[in-house]
């Protein structure tokens, strides 16, 4: 694990990597324990801005449960994921949907953090950090979540703005407990995404220097 000291302003830099689909933001949003809110009367899929490509909302009840095994089909090699739809039903449900209807198809991983926080972040068809799937749900938190290498979470613009984007931790970070952690990495698939951030930024000082594209997301 990585050890590094921060200033305030350097952290609060650092997390505008994992905003999306709203105007950057200096504050790390609050965690709420809210997974068990979030599905007492459904997932609460509702309408929000930045549609990138048109899909349908998820059922609102879960319709998925269990260990749910995905694969990243990426230009940098295949990164096979588990699902925590146990714990995170609403999110996998969103994630499971958006993957079978094709709307991660043809993207590109947009960000790659390199210093303080360590993650590679996809999810937008756009490219840009503000684009999702024309809807948000709630977060799925408990207050405990932590971010070690292997990590599967989503980005958001605060409290209960998820959409499309997420994120993949390959080395331990220090993050609040505000994104919702969905998944994992195998083993394998770590090492792919350390040899990403290995070969550094591209010129831009945002995009990974060597591209991520997303051809296809498989599920089960």
């Amino acid at each position: 694990m990585r050890s590094r000291l921060l200033t305030a302003a350097a952290v609060a830099g650092l997390l505008l990597a994992l905003t999306a689909c709203a105007g950057p933001s200096t504050t790390a949003p609050a965690a709420t324990p809210s997974g068990d809110a979030a599905t007492a009367s459904g997932c609460g899929y509702t309408e929000a801005p930045g549609g990138v490509r048109e899909v349908d909302a998820p059922p609102a009840e879960p319709t998925v449960s269990g260990e749910i095994a995905a694969t990243l089909q990426t230009s940098a090699g295949e990164i096979a994921l588990t699902l925590d739809a146990d714990r995170t039903p609403c999110t996998v449900g969103s994630f499971v949907s958006l993957a079978e209807q094709g709307y991660f198809d043809g993207t590109t991983c947009h960000r790659l953090t390199v210093e303080g926080i360590f993650v590679l972040q996809c999810g937008d068809p756009s490219a840009t950090g503000r684009g999702g799937p024309g809807y948000r749900y709630a977060d799925e938190l408990d207050g405990s979540e932590t971010y070690p290498a292997g990590t599967l979470a989503m980005a958001n613009a605060g409290p209960d703005t998820n959409g499309s984007q997420f994120f993949l931790v390959y080395e331990d970070t220090q993050l609040p407990a505000a994104y919702t952690v969905f998944g994992h990495m195998d083993a394998a698939g770590i090492e792919t995404v350390r040899a990403v951030a290995a070969a550094g930024l591209a010129d831009d000082g945002i995009a990974p220097a060597t591209p991520v594209d997303i051809s296809a997301v498989t599920v089960g």
